[in-house]
């Protein structure tokens, strides 16, 4: 029987699977800013959670994000394509949404690309609601739209 799929803090020697599913699933066409050595700085940033899906010890998906007293910013959160439609995406944004809540912040903000249908469509399935376009965020060469999750409601 296989192992089951396994979300849980991500450790150091995450660090390049991390990047590169970055790369391929969120930054292809613009510079990698997600390198290995970016993604262990958060590791190491006490006010940001790093958290990967494995099974059998393949990652499957990971998340990043940062905290601040107001507010929660979802910085990345991917899946690898063989593993969509899994539910890897919902299993992430649920254990997020849970350390969101405890750290008594309500709400969440998430940029994804305007040509990103696929991510809108995810993050409006997980209640959150569009509230602007950022033009030329992604190194000018996509613009951004803005998301934002109210957990109180």
């Amino acid at each position: 029987m296989p192992a089951p799929v396994e979300i849980r803090l991500a450790l150091p020697e995450d660090a390049h699977a991390i990047a590169a599913l970055s790369r391929e699933a969120i930054e292809h066409g613009l510079p990698w800013r997600w390198t290995p050595q970016r993604v262990r700085r958060s590791l190491r940033d006490r006010s940001t959670n790093v958290i990967v899906c494995h099974e059998q010890g393949a990652l499957h998906g990971f998340a990043i994000m940062k905290y601040d007293d107001e507010e929660a910013h979802l910085l990345l959160l991917a899946v690898a394509a063989a593993q969509r439609h899994r539910h890897i995406g919902s299993g992430l944004m649920a254990w997020l949404d849970a350390t969101t809540r405890a750290a008594g912040i309500a709400v969440i903000r998430v940029e994804a690309r305007a040509s990103n249908t696929q991510a809108r469509s995810f993050y409006r399935h997980h209640g959150f609601r569009e509230t602007g376009i950022v033009s030329g965020y992604y190194e000018d060469v996509e613009d951004a739209v803005r998301m934002r999750r109210d957990l109180r409601g």
